[in-house]
C-alpha cells in the first residue's frame, strides 16, 4: 500500500520497523488523533497540555506570532506530544507567514513577473530556514495553481502566473530552495488546482473544468514535476472535475459530483494511481463552504480519509469531530487498511527527517539560530532586487509619456481610487492592523523628493465625509453637480496617476459625473495607471492607456516605482505573469 522505501521516504528497516510498532501500538484514539490538524488558539501551557493529551494531535498550525512566541509554542507542543508533531504555516511570500519578524520576500505573482527561477528558489530558501528557526517543520506551500482566469481572486496574487511551464520551474525552485534546511517537508496546495473559476471555495463551490488530457498537459505536468522533485506532502483542494469525472465515471449526474477531498476517484485514482504520488495527503481547511456544502459533517470527515486524504485539516469542534473520527473508525466506516495506509504516510513522513529520534531542542532549535534566520541580511535583500525586476509597464500606447520629467510635467496630481472591503480586510481594520503610510502618501513623497509637485486629490465623496464630521450641511449638489470645465480640471495639474489599491473585487469609484476618479480624462492630459495591488484593473478602466503593476505597496516596491517612473519604459523589467488585459479586447486599445 505505501513503500516506506522509495520517495518521499526513503526510510531504512529500522526506521520502517519504528512506524510499524508505533501503529501496532496505539490505542484507537491515538490513531484518530493522528489524522487532525489543528489551528492552536491560544499558546497558554495548560491548553497546549491538554490539547496534546487529549487529542493526539498529528499536525498543528496558528496565526502569525512573535518568532519568540512561535518558538515557545512549538517546544510546548512537542514536549507533551508521544508522537513528535507537525508544526505548519504558509510561507507562499517568504517568511512573513511564519511569524511577525519573518523575512517579506515577494508574493508568487511578483516573483512570476520577474522570470527567474533563483528568486523562488531564494523566497523558498528563507522560508525553509525561518521555518525550522521557529520550531516549524512544514510548509504549506508554494501554491502550484495556474491562473487561466483573470478574476480568480482566491489565487490570483499567490500563483506564480498563467503558464504551466513557468509554475512547474517556478514551483519547483521554491522546493529545491526549502529543501535546503533539512528538517522542512513542502506541502503544495491547492491539488487538483485552482485558478479557472471565478468563485473562492471559501465561499462556494469551485470547478476546475479541465477533463483528463488537458489537466495533464497543465495542472499534471505541475505536479508531477514537484513529486518526480520529491514533494512529501500535498494538500488537496475542495475543487470539483465535473469533465474528468464524467470521463472516468460515465453516467455521474450532477448532484453526485464532489469535491476533490471528498472524490476518490480524484484522490486516489489521480494523485495516487495516475501521478503515482507516495506522499502523504492533507485537506484543505475543513469550514470552507466548497467541502461543507456537499453533506452533514458527521458524513464528510471520514469521507475525506475514505477519498484518500490521510490528514484533516482543523476541527470544528473538537470533542464533537474527534467523536465523528473515533466513531466511524470504530463501526468500520474508516476500515483498518485505511486507517494503517493514513498512518504509514504520517508516521513515515516524520521518520524520513528523523523526527522520532529527536528531542525536544532538536525539533525546535534554539533562541540564537532564531535571531541568525530572522536577521539573516543576505535575506533581507531579496525584496529588493525582486521588487527592481517585476515592476511591469503592461500597456503603453502613448509614447512620451514616460519618463516623467519636472521639467515636462512638474505637476502631478495622485488620485486614489480603493475598492469595496472583503471580510478580511474589514477584519483587520476591526483588529487595528494596517497602519502606516498609505501607497498614495508614499508615491506622494518619493516624487516629490524627485523634485514634483505632487498632491493627492480629494474626491467630492471625501470632502462631504469631512463636513458630515464636522455637523456641517451636506449638499448633494457637490456630487450630482459637481462638474466643472474640461480646462479649470486639466489646469491645476500636468499628468495624473490614476493609483488602484484594491484587494479584492473592483475599483470603488467614488463619483460618476466628473471629478477626477474615473479616468475619463485620458485624452485631455497625460495619466497613468498604476495598480499597487489586484493586477487586473483594466477590466475597470480599459481607457487608460498607461497602465504598471506594481503587486505590492511595500517601501521597496514604491522606490523601484518611481525609479523606473523617472526612467523611462526601459526600466520595467517585469513581464506580465497573467493575462492583464483579462481577456477583453478594449483593455487593449
Amino acid at each position: 500500500m505505501v513503500d516506506l522505501h522509495a520517495k518521499p521516504y526513503f526510510l531504512c528497516d529500522a526506521d520502517i520497523a519504528w512506524v510499524e510498532s508505533t501503529i501496532a501500538s496505539m490505542t484507537p484514539e491515538e490513531k484518530v488523533g493522528q489524522l487532525f490538524w489543528q489551528l492552536t488558539a491560544s499558546q497558554d501551557e495548560t491548553y497546549l497540555k491538554e490539547l496534546m493529551e487529549t487529542y493526539h494531535l498529528g499536525g498543528c498550525r496558528y496565526n502569525s506570532l512573535p518568532g519568540q512566541k512561535v518558538l515557545e509554542q512549538n517546544r510546548t507542543l512537542q514536549k507533551y506530544a508521544k508522537v513528535p508533531v507537525f508544526i505548519a504555516c504558509n510561507p507562499e511570500k517568504g517568511g512573513d507567514l511564519i511569524c511577525r519578524e519573518g523575512t517579506y520576500v515577494g508574493a508568487g505573482i511578483k516573483v512570476g513577473a520577474t522570470g527567474k527561477t533563483e528568486y523562488a528558489r531564494a523566497m523558498g530558501r528563507v522560508s525553509g530556514a525561518q521555518i525550522k528557526a521557529t520550531g516549524c517543520n512544514m510548509a504549506f506551500a508554494p501554491v502550484v495553481d495556474i491562473t487561466y482566469n483573470w478574476a480568480c481572486e482566491e489565487v490570483i496574487m499567490r500563483t506564480f502566473g498563467n503558464d504551466h511551464e513557468k509554475v512547474a520551474a517556478m514551483s519547483k525552485a521554491y522546493m529545491d530552495g526549502l529543501h535546503e534546511t533539512d528538517g522542512v517537508f513542502c506541502c503544495a496546495k491547492h491539488f487538483p488546482g485552482n485558478g479557472q473559476d471565478y468563485r473562492d471555495a471559501h465561499l462556494s463551490n469551485n470547478v476546475n473544468s479541465f477533463g483528463e488530457e488537458k489537466w495533464m498537459e497543465t495542472y499534471g505536468h505541475v505536479y508531477k514535476t514537484l513529486i518526480d522533485g520529491g514533494m512529501e506532502a500535498v494538500m488537496g483542494g475542495h475543487i470539483l472535475m465535473p469533465e474528468y469525472m464524467r470521463e472516468v465515471k460515465p453516467g455521474i449526474t450532477d448532484a453526485e459530483m464532489l469535491p476533490a477531498t471528498l472524490c476518490p476517484e480524484i484522490m486516489t485514482g489521480l494523485l495516487r494511481d495516475k501521478l503515482g504520488f507516495n506522499g502523504m495527503v492533507v485537506t484543505d481547511a475543513s469550514h470552507m463552504v466548497g467541502m461543507t456544502n456537499k453533506m452533514k459533517r458527521a458524513d464528510m470527515l471520514p469521507a475525506a480519509i475514505n477519498a484518500g486524504c490521510d490528514m484533516f485539516l482543523f476541527f470544528n469542534d473538537p470533542a464533537e469531530d474527534f467523536a465523528t473520527m473515533l466513531n466511524a473508525y470504530k463501526t468500520g466506516i474508516i476500515n483498518e487498511e485505511r486507517m494503517v495506509e493514513a498512518l504509514t504516510r504520517i508516521l513515515g513522513l516524520k521518520a524520513s527527517k528523523g523526527m522520532h529520534k529527536k528531542n525536544v531542542e532538536q525539533l525546535c532549535g534554539t533562541e540564537e539560530e532564531l535571531a541568525a534566520a530572522l536577521n539573516n541580511p543576505e535575506f533581507k535583500s531579496y525584496s529588493t532586487q525582486i521588487s527592481r525586476d517585476s515592476v511591469t509597464l503592461v500597456k503603453y500606447l502613448d509614447e512620451g509619456v514616460l519618463p516623467l520629467n519636472p521639467e515636462k510635467a512638474k505637476r502631478i496630481m495622485i488620485v486614489p481610487i480603493k475598492g469595496l472591503d472583503g471580510p478580511m480586510a474589514a477584519l483587520m481594520k476591526v483588529l487595528g492592523a494596517g497602519g502606516g503610510k498609505s501607497p498614495e502618501e508614499k508615491l506622494c513623497e518619493r516624487l516629490i523628493a524627485k523634485g514634483f509637485d505632487a498632491f493627492i486629490y480629494e474626491s467630492p465623496l471625501a470632502k462631504m465625509q469631512k463636513q458630515l464630521a464636522a455637523g456641517e450641511k451636506v449638499s448633494a449638489n457637490m456630487y450630482f453637480a459637481g462638474k466643472n470645465a474640461i480646462a479649470d480640471f486639466t489646469s491645476t495639474q500636468d499628468l495624473v496617476i490614476s493609483l488602484f489599491n484594491v484587494a479584492n473585487g473592483h475599483p470603488a469609484f467614488g463619483i460618476s459625473k466628473g471629478g477626477g476618479e474615473i479616468p475619463w480624462y485620458v485624452h485631455e492630459q497625460p495619466v497613468i495607471g498604476i495598480s499597487v495591488n489586484l493586477p487586473t484593473m483594466l477590466a475597470d478602466a480599459p481607457m487608460l492607456r498607461t497602465y504598471i503593476n506594481t503587486y505590492d505597496s511595500r517601501d521597496e516596491t514604491m522606490d523601484a516605482l518611481v525609479d523606473a517612473l523617472i526612467t523611462g519604459p526601459e526600466a520595467f523589467k517585469g513581464t506580465d505573469p497573467i493575462d492583464s488585459f483579462c481577456g477583453m479586447w478594449d483593455t487593449r486599445v
